[in-house]
């Protein structure tokens, strides 16, 4: 099959969620129901042994195949490089990390210096806060961070699209 690590990525979600729908199912047909009259004589009511067994056999096979095709994306997230050099798992770790750094600078770029009056007793004063970075120079490193994530980001999404061949 020819495919792409966005597509492998789609699929993962769809058998994904067919793996939680399976499991949920199979938590609803653990058990089969039926009556017994006081003679001993038994009325099986609901029968899920037949949808248990082949639900069970599919839950099986659908973690088999998240599996391989997790190994797959593993793999060519390790392979695939940017062009500067990093492997596109790299280029995760360091937007992961870099975002990070941007929530940071955006609460930075946030604060303001308070002057408040303080009174007690017999004494007032001001109380002074602040802050003590240039907030220009967070302000153009935020916006270099953003720009470097967006980037690598674009990159990312052209390696992603790469073709290749698998059997799923």
């Amino acid at each position: 099959m020819k495919t792409n690590l966005s597509n492998l990525m789609n699929i993962v979600v769809e058998e994904e969620r067919k793996f939680s729908a399976y499991g949920y199912e199979l938590k609803e047909y653990a058990y089969n129901t039926s009556t017994q009259e006081l003679d001993g004589t038994v009325n099986i009511i609901e029968d899920y042994k037949e949808d248990f067994t082949k639900d069970f056999e599919e839950y099986k096979k659908t973690q088999e195949k998240i599996t391989k095709i997790k190994s797959m994306i593993f793999q060519k997230n390790n392979t695939f490089k940017l062009p500067d050099g990093r492997t596109i798992q790299e280029a995760l770790v360091d937007n992961t990390n870099l975002r990070k750094m941007k929530n940071l600078y955006n609460y930075l770029l946030s604060q303001k210096s308070v002057k408040k009056r303080v009174t007690e007793v017999n004494n007032s004063y001001f109380e002074c806060k602040t802050i003590n970075f240039d907030i220009n120079q967070i302000r153009e490193e935020y916006e270099i961070l953003e720009k470097k994530i967006q980037d690598t980001d674009f990159e990312i999404s052209k390696l992603n699209s790469i073709e290749f061949e698998i059997d799923i």
